[in-house]
């Protein structure tokens, strides 16, 4: 593995191991190091679970990732070899880095709430609902004054909690990313997904590889619908859900929205033996269809 890690480092222009050991926090917040750092994370775990990508897209009965982890998913499924994920991500790292300083922007999550009117209020304040994650939480992106205006006057029975993060992702002010990761895409020949392979946009399965990379790239500037995935996953039957690193959050929301569905966080390696228990158990349990929404 530290081979493969030393690789991808030169893939991705970063020195992966050491920002996934060494490294303060503070350096690794960077978007930039942090998106290269989480894709790698996520693609090893998959390899030490399942011992290879190919045995991953056959035992994976469906794939999604949220945000950055679209990437992670995507070489899962197999649309991407590592390489040319951790190149991509690396690029996208980039130009969202680039973009978030090129204005005062941010994210604030907000959390409870009628769904209703959390999202009328956040349109109403000028911003975008990044994020659309179910399970009572939405997270609103725009410019640091539409923030601390939205603040002031939050949606009745809503909490609010503002977001360490550099800028407003999936949102108009990372355009210039878009385009950046558009033109590194051109080189990239993506394969068709060997397990269904779910995108943020809506939820849906993608079944053309060309199509998801479209949509990689195309999701930067756009909102996630997580709460979408989830439903898609409800229609394909899924009965375990496993949360490759960094693992926690979507579980979390998961408990919410997948009743009855098995649950695991893969945190560390100590949980391996548990995640590669649940899918011998699981796999192959989902729908032979996918959802049509």
């Amino acid at each position: 593995m530290a081979e493969r890690f030393e690789a991808w480092s030169k893939v991705a222009g970063l020195d992966l191991v050491r920002y996934g050991t060494t490294a303060d926090a503070e350096e690794i917040r960077d978007t930039a190091v942090a998106q290269p750092l989480l894709v790698s994370a996520g693609l090893a775990a998959a390899m030490s679970l399942f011992g290879d990508l190919e045995t991953a897209a056959a035992r994976a009965d469906a794939v999604a990732g949220h945000s950055v982890g679209e990437f992670t998913a995507a070489g899962l499924a197999g649309v991407l070899a590592p390489e040319a994920a951790l190149s991509l991500v690396a690029e996208r790292g980039r130009g969202m880095a680039e973009a978030s300083a090129a204005a005062d922007t941010g994210m604030t999550a907000v959390l409870g709430g009628d769904r209703d009117e959390v999202l009328a209020a956040i349109a109403g304040a000028g911003l975008t609902a990044a994020n659309d994650n179910g399970s009572g939480q939405v997270v609103a992106a725009g410019t640091a004054e539409a923030l601390a205006a939205f603040a002031e006057n939050p949606p009745k029975g809503a909490r609010l909690r503002s977001l360490s993060v550099a800028g407003a992702f999936h949102t108009e002010h990372m355009a210039p990313a878009v385009e950046r990761v558009r033109q590194a895409a051109q080189a990239v020949s993506p394969a068709d997904p060997r397990t269904r392979l779910l995108t943020n946009r809506d939820g849906s399965v993608v079944a053309a590889g060309r199509d998801y990379l479209d949509l990689l790239v195309s999701q930067i500037s756009s909102p996630v619908r997580w709460d979408s995935c989830t439903a898609s996953l409800a229609d394909l039957g899924v009965t375990a859900l496993i949360e490759l690193p960094p693992a926690g959050t979507l579980v979390g929301l998961a408990k919410r929205s997948l009743r009855g569905v098995e649950r695991l966080a893969v945190k560390t390696p100590e949980d391996l033996d548990a995640a590669q228990k649940l899918v011998a158990e699981h796999s192959g349990t989902a729908a032979s269809e996918g959802p049509s929404r």
